[in-house]
């Protein structure tokens, strides 16, 4: 389906360095079919095919051949990864990976491994690291299971005792957990034992941090790093202030700039602040690995 390219909105790209340019020089001049872009239908958005898009219009076209997806807006960056897999480093890999964490915290890390082409047990270290928490998780089936299945054990557990001629199968639909679960707690129901296994009780006692909580705001944080003798007193570490001086924004500075901005230009405007916050997360990931390593 032909679909004009002045309708199109710039692609949330998964790459860090952006657009190819020699790339898309060679596919404009290659005289070659360009294959059919991907389009996500609500926002027309492009998920896969930005530079044949750049390479159509050196060609001089107005339109170009599209295949339409549907699906949640949030969902868009994922398919974005997952089609451009060939063609990622492994350090975009794994940033899109942080940001899926941050953006899909109830996904698997089967299920983000699948979108980023990384292992799971990648994506199990970058969680602990992110702190992409939920609850529940998704799985690569779409069946959500509970990250802590102490509360269906529980629930369980009740069942039995009020209900000791119910099924497997009938306890564990109205718990919500795995018939193999619903054993498992009969059986330790008969030993005597707490139906919550003592690691899971554990678990529920252990309180995950928010970072967020514990996130200094930039005039916070400035004055301190201005008094640092090692920045002060260094040429690299007085560039270091100027750059930070420079790019710091607190919440709500931000406020004003919404209110006055053209509406031709909040999309764009909007996509750009998206991919500084981005930045400024892949440097403080970088920054808190250098520690580790320093410590370690």
């Amino acid at each position: 389906m032909l679909v004009d390219i002045h309708t199109l909105h710039p692609a949330d790209s998964p790459r860090s360095g952006g657009c190819d340019d020699e790339f898309v020089r060679a596919l404009a001049s290659s005289g070659a079919p360009l294959p059919p872009i991907v389009v996500h239908r609500p926002t027309m958005k492009v998920v896969d095919g930005t530079h044949r898009v750049r390479a159509a219009l050196l060609r001089g076209c107005r339109s170009v051949e599209a295949e339409y997806v549907d699906g949640p807006a949030e969902d868009v960056f994922a398919l974005s990864v997952s089609l451009n897999l060939p063609t990622l480093a492994t350090a975009d890999r794994e940033a899109a990976a942080r940001r899926l964490l941050r953006s899909h915290p109830q996904w698997s890390d089967r299920a983000i491994a699948a979108a980023t082409g990384l292992a799971a047990k990648s994506v199990g270290v970058l969680r602990r690291a992110v702190g992409g928490q939920a609850a529940v998780r998704i799985g690569r089936d779409g069946k959500i299971r509970p990250v802590n299945s102490a509360a269906g054990r529980r629930a369980a557990g009740r069942l039995l005792t009020e209900r000791p001629g119910a099924s497997l199968r009938d306890v564990a639909r109205l718990a919500g957990v795995s018939p193999g679960t619903v054993r498992d707690v009969r059986r330790r129901l008969s030993a005597g034992l707490d139906p919550v296994p003592e690691r899971m009780r554990a678990a529920e006692r252990a309180v995950v941090p928010d970072p967020r909580t514990e996130v200094r705001v930039p005039g916070a944080t400035l004055p301190v790093l201005r008094r640092d003798p090692s920045l002060r007193f260094t040429e690299n570490g007085r560039a270091t202030l100027r750059w930070l001086e420079a790019h710091a924004v607190t919440s709500g500075e931000w406020r004003p700039i919404v209110a006055g901005m053209p509406s031709h230009c909040r999309e764009l405007v909007a996509e750009m602040a998206r991919g500084c916050a981005e930045a400024w997360l892949e440097m403080a990931d970088a920054l808190e690995r250098e520690g580790r390593r320093a410590a370690g």
